[in-house]
């Protein structure tokens, strides 16, 4: 008895050590996270946090962004059981992220805007925050590819690879996007 358990201890570090790597496909990382690899769970997060956290800001203030990120990862570990095309892994983290990001919208507190004259810091219309504030006004198909681009440092192919879009599409909701911004900013470069 002693003896198949440990046959059996050996057989699961046997598997364990040829799960899958950084060079997997999303298919094999999902099946191996699917029976219960964590390492490669890790793997499917280095790949999609970026992807997760562009979708949340597009959306949120940073802070909101950041706590929401980790609430999407967790609860795409407890639904991995439901994803029914281990491909489309990225595409479903990231709706698990629209979706939560919508229901954090909804449910939070509104808050009535400060006074312009109030003493402090910066004004919120200067600086990064400014863009991205600038950036949540636009219409829905270019918020993401912006953010990806601007924030995240992605290249056209690299934001349809990660959404699912065509590269003509990112290349063309990166240019109107850009447009938009630039009337939203006042021309500002």
């Amino acid at each position: 008895m002693e003896e198949s358990a440990a046959f059996a201890e050996g057989s699961a570090v046997g598997l364990r050590l040829a799960a899958p790597g950084p060079a997997a496909s999303g298919a094999e990382l999902v099946a191996a996270a699917r029976d219960g690899d964590r390492d490669a769970f890790d793997e499917l997060y280095r790949r999609y946090w970026r992807l997760v956290r562009a979708v949340l800001l597009a959306r949120l203030p940073r802070p909101d962004a950041e706590d929401l990120a980790q609430e999407v990862f967790l609860a795409a570990w407890e639904k991995l059981g439901d994803l029914r095309d281990p491909e489309g892994f990225g595409g479903w983290v990231a709706a698990i992220a629209r979706n939560r990001a919508a229901s954090h919208v909804r449910s939070a507190p509104r808050h009535a805007p400060l006074p312009d004259d109030l003493p402090g810091g910066a004004r919120a219309d200067e600086g990064p925050g400014a863009v991205l504030a600038a950036i949540r006004l636009l219409p829905e198909a270019y918020r993401e590819p912006l953010v990806l681009r601007l924030l995240e440092g992605m290249s056209g192919p690299e934001i349809a690879r990660e959404t699912g879009l065509t590269e003509g599409s990112v290349r063309v909701n990166l240019h109107r996007g850009f447009a938009k911004l630039r009337g939203l900013l006042g021309g500002r470069r």
